[in-house]
């Protein structure tokens, strides 16, 4: 699944091309693409339509465009293989096309933003904005917690939630109502680099040790926006079409068997919550 720097990097590649655009056209081809928008496909267009784009806004795993009526916003989660893409307005339809969006930017003319999904567990929807400290979000993404590269990302109630669980680290990091964005890739990333094994108990780390996990994660998810993000596949690429590189760069992801680039020992690959972790034992002791 798409974790914050996949989803960032679309966010923006499709910011300069939709901010400011007039939407003139709306297309759904697979109502399955709507699973998050219940009133179905003709409210969805109606809501769209004639509308513009003001902003390309991102929390977690969510990606929204607010609408100019201050109130709503036409928002995307990825799922697992979800891509928005920029096209002409005339280029053939994608292979998994859902739902085509076509934009008349005052820059850039007319655009078609392409919502492709090979195995349909994304969604977009029209959902209303709601107040949020100094910003609006959408009601779908009030029970995600700040990511940790947000300017109001709150360090000490990060350690204070680890302080209170008796679950794995790893577990914490995975939980988006504590931090979001953070998927299993870049968390046994973090943990490699933190030197903490992701079975450690949350509430035995020390204040430092939590806070040199934080500085981890932040350091892991901006190399990995740099880099455009992790593809394994064909099924993440940003907005044209690109696959990131960030995979070149991992020390414990996907791993398992090979030497720790650290210390030498063989990255184990171990169940994890229906998923796996990666870790070296041998320089992520748990304690």
């Amino acid at each position: 699944m798409p974790e914050l720097p996949e989803v960032e990097v679309v966010r923006t590649g499709l910011a300069p091309a939709t901010t400011g655009s007039v939407i003139t056209g709306v297309s759904v081809f697979d109502e399955r693409a709507l699973t998050r928008h219940p009133a179905g496909a003709a409210d969805f267009v109606a809501r769209l339509e004639g509308r513009r784009f003001t902003d390309a806004v991102r929390r977690g795993k969510f990606l929204w465009l607010p609408l100019d009526d201050d109130e709503s916003a036409l928002i995307a989660h990825l799922g697992m293989s979800g891509q928005m893409l920029l096209r002409a307005p005339d280029a053939a339809a994608e292979r998994h096309e859902r739902i085509r969006v076509t934009v008349e930017h005052p820059q850039h003319g007319e655009l078609a933003v392409v919502f492709a999904d090979q195995r349909t567990f994304g969604s977009l929807a029209v959902d209303r904005l709601v107040p949020d400290g100094p910003s609006r979000i959408p009601t779908q993404v009030v029970h995600i917690a700040r990511d940790p590269l947000d300017t109001f990302f709150d360090d000490a109630a990060f350690r204070e939630a680890s302080r209170r669980r008796g679950s794995a680290i790893k577990r914490v990091l995975l939980d988006q109502q504590v931090i979001s964005g953070v998927g299993n890739i870049y968390a046994d990333e973090s943990l490699w680099a933190a030197r903490i094994h992701p079975e450690t108990t949350a509430s035995t780390l020390s204040t430092p040790a939590v806070m040199r996990l934080l500085a981890e994660v932040r350091s892991v998810l901006a190399k990995a926006l740099a880099e455009g993000g992790t593809s394994f596949d064909a099924q993440y690429v940003n907005v044209n079409g690109q696959a990131g590189y960030f995979a070149h760069s991992l020390n414990a992801y996907g791993r398992g068997g090979q030497p720790c680039p650290r210390c030498g020992g063989l990255i184990r690959r171990e169940a994890f919550m229906n998923r796996s972790s990666h870790f070296c034992p041998r320089c992520q002791r748990r304690r």
